[in-house]
């Protein structure tokens, strides 16, 4: 994948959480635990920053695109060179 590439990540986000955590469950999906109660967008921030500093990209080029409201979302990610590599598969 180029730099510029955009990829879809299913995520399952796990709210109130005693630690944060990230399980990947395949290439292009991952459970991420959080300590964010559901409450005002918290779980969604914290979800975002967790993946942005997991996969050390800025937090602008992940997006929610499906399930703002639900554990099970969508993320959009730009520009990222290679998923699999930063995932360790």
């Amino acid at each position: 994948m180029s730099s510029g590439e955009k990829i879809f990540l299913e995520v399952k986000v796990i709210p109130g959480a005693k630690k944060q955590a990230i399980e990947i469950l395949s290439p292009n999906s991952v459970k991420l635990k959080v300590i964010s109660k559901p409450q005002r967008g918290l779980a969604n921030q914290e979800a975002i920053s967790l993946l942005s500093n997991f996969l050390k990209i800025p937090k602008s080029s992940i997006k929610i695109v499906r399930g703002e409201k639900s554990r099970n979302k969508i993320f959009l990610i730009e520009g990222i060179s290679d998923i699999n590599k930063k995932f360790g598969i």
